[in-house]
């Protein structure tokens, strides 16, 4: 007999979940408030100090919000559009590559010092600081903007620069732990930009490897940031194939606009999805309504993200701004008031309970429409993460391997929910049981 539409559909077979295996760490979640959202954030629109808290909460506390462990900073590069900006500290070409450099640095970066301070304070350990751009006057196109590429005889300057930009936030007490010098190489962008091919960025990395060991600062470097995951692919090919570059990066990252993680990047390296939100100029709070702007977007990403492409990261573009935004929260402009997404529920919904340093396990999953990631934390809790992409709801069965708890805690995102605690799950000896509600995201945490 058919079960009708309303009633519960049981999984196939029971799903089994590995945790005394592992496969890669998990890094963390991050997100960036570059060209001057920061200052947004700390009120340059009217936010007051209560909300400007608030939405610090959001992003970053690990007990009221999503416990985002990695923000990204945008290194210095000033367009003529407002807030589609960061201030430079190489504003004057000092007369050549090998003329001394006037460095100027005023201690707020467009309020990204402010915010590292304050995600500093909340836990934070992970600072990536990455260039959209180097200065004009080190481009084949004398522009910030629209592409152009690197002048060979500025390539120590320009890596030279890099160096400093970390020196000034050492100086605030803030230690750039990931320092990238390109942002999307393979795309022309009308604001700040610059174009490298897989062999400029090799040479590249060539000088900027030695120039940070020689600097003293303990930063590992990243790259490429290219624009599709896809497309970072011959990137980490070029990396891999240079013993030079190869030893210099640490971690391979890419964005993922041109279209999904349907690949493993080709590298040992550790590999983070650094930008993407969905396409489109947007603002958009439902959970599932078929736009691809939703939250159900995001999460069925970061599943994808984690499992076809074994990211160790996932680091969401935009935290908070304002208008038509595909960001997290939208900030009243001008105005003390701000939106949230149930794009943020989404991301907050593993970021909030898979920790850095934790590791993805092993999942054999029996139901298609279900999509099953788990990890185990370095305090030895273990999360499942399940989006039922069903209409129905589901019930399923897990296996678990290493360890059970009598007592699991259960968490529901959709439409009307947003990690709102749900009495969906059970387990017997190392059975565990959980009713799946129909296009919802699950999130069940064992201790």
């Amino acid at each position: 007999m058919f079960a009708l539409p309303s009633q519960a559909v049981s999984a196939p077979a029971r799903t089994g979940i590995d945790f005394r295996a592992e496969l890669q760490p998990i890094d963390g979640f991050g997100f960036s408030m570059a060209f001057q959202r920061a200052d947004l954030l700390h009120g340059a629109r009217g936010l007051s100090p209560a909300k400007q808290r608030e939405v610090l909460d959001l992003l970053l506390s690990k007990d009221k919000g999503a416990g985002l462990s990695i923000l990204r900073l945008g290194i210095g590069s000033s367009t003529d559009r407002v807030y589609d900006h960061m201030p430079t500290i190489l504003p004057v070409d000092p007369g050549g590559p090998d003329a001394p450099p006037k460095y100027v640095w005023d201690g707020w970066d467009g309020g990204q010092v402010w915010l590292a301070k304050e995600a500093k304070a909340y836990g934070v350990e992970r600072f990536f600081a990455d260039a959209w751009s180097a200065p004009a006057f080190m481009k084949t196109n004398s522009s910030e903007n629209d592409g152009g590429e690197l002048l060979p005889a500025w390539r120590q300057a320009y890596a030279n620069y890099l160096v400093q930009y970390a020196k000034f936030y050492q100086r605030e007490g803030i230690r750039i732990t990931d320092l990238g010098f390109t942002n999307e190489p393979d795309w022309t962008a009308t604001y700040a930009s610059m174009r490298f091919t897989p062999q400029q960025a090799v040479d590249f990395l060539k000088v900027l490897g030695p120039t940070v060991r020689a600097s003293g600062l303990k930063t590992d470097l990243v790259c490429c940031d290219a624009a599709g995951w896809d497309r970072q692919v011959t990137y980490t090919e070029a990396i891999e194939a240079d013993p030079v570059a190869g030893k210099a990066v640490r971690t391979i990252t890419g964005h993922r606009y041109s279209g999904p993680t349907d690949v493993p990047q080709p590298t040992d390296k550790r590999v983070w999805m650094s930008e993407w939100s969905p396409d489109g100029t947007t603002w958009n709070e439902n959970w599932d309504d078929g736009s691809g702007y939703d939250g159900f977007t995001v999460a069925a990403d970061i599943q994808n993200t984690l499992t076809v492409g074994n990211a160790n990261a996932y680091v969401y573009w935009t935290g908070a701004s304002l208008g038509a935004t595909r960001g997290l929260i939208q900030l009243a402009n001008p105005g003390d008031d701000y939106r949230v997404s149930k794009r943020y529920w989404a991301l907050a919904a593993f970021s909030r309970f898979i920790r850095p340093d934790a590791v993805r396990v092993p999942v054999t999953n029996a139901d298609p429409a279900l999509r099953i990631t788990a990890f185990r934390n370095t305090d030895g809790s273990r999360v499942i993460e399940i989006l039922n992409t069903a209409t129905t709801e589901r019930s399923a069965d897990f296996s678990l391997r290493g360890g059970h708890d009598r007592h699991p805690d259960g968490y529901v995102t959709d439409e009307t929910r947003s990690i709102a605690p749900a009495d969906v799950v059970s387990t017997h000896g190392t059975t565990l049981t959980a009713k799946l509600a129909p296009r919802a995201l699950t999130t069940i945490v064992l201790d």
